[in-house]
């Protein structure tokens, strides 16, 4: 019974939690369609390449959610500027990085219940509510995401696949909606079930 009672009173957390996890899932199938070359590769226009998305992101999360609760979410260590410089990286040493900033996440929701979403953290000088500091922080993570997920469909064309509903079966899905929770679309992301 206490299980259930801690599970009731951090729904809004698991419900974060959720959100994150679908779009680092996301982020993780459309890279699984791109070549390791394409992982560095520049892109037109002075685009980011998925590794510079890849270390600005990684980076952010690591010094957001490092001492989460108790220092500056803009952390002394972090060097944003040299995380938008071109690279050249292998898919390991790409997957080593991402794979960092998303563990400083998880294990800091982890220590956060709904009662913490009231309290305040401080970024950059700046005193937020916990809630408005995670729900910023998930915003900067989809939007991230969004550009792995559009930089990898424009490279793959007529060989990607889709992430979502695909086109011409929106009315089929409709009648069998299986991955509206996060989770499920999560699992389905990385192959738990069929899409």
């Amino acid at each position: 019974m206490a299980a259930a009672k801690s599970n009731d009173m951090n729904e809004l957390v698991e419900s974060i939690r959720a959100e994150y996890l679908r779009y680092k899932a996301l982020a993780e199938a459309a890279l699984r369609q791109v070549t390791d070359d394409e992982l560095s590769a520049p892109v037109p226009n002075g685009g980011n390449s998925f590794a510079i998305i890849c270390w600005h992101l990684s980076g952010n999360l690591r010094s957001r959610f490092t001492d989460f609760l108790t220092s500056d979410g803009e952390k002394p260590w972090r060097n944003r500027e040299k995380e938008f410089d071109e690279r050249t990286v292998s898919r390991a040493e790409f997957m080593t990085k991402w794979d960092e900033g998303w563990a400083v996440l998880l294990s800091a929701l982890d220590g956060l219940t709904d009662d913490h979403l009231r309290t305040s953290v401080t970024i950059r000088g700046q005193s937020l509510k916990v809630h408005e500091a995670l729900h910023r922080s998930l915003a900067h993570a989809a939007y991230h995401v969004g550009q792995i997920v559009f930089l990898a469909k424009s490279l793959r064309g007529d060989r990607w696949t889709s992430l979502s509903i695909p086109r011409g079966r929106s009315q089929a899905y409709n009648q069998n909606a299986r991955f509206e929770r996060a989770s499920a679309h999560t699992d389905a992301l990385r192959g738990k079930s069929g899409t």
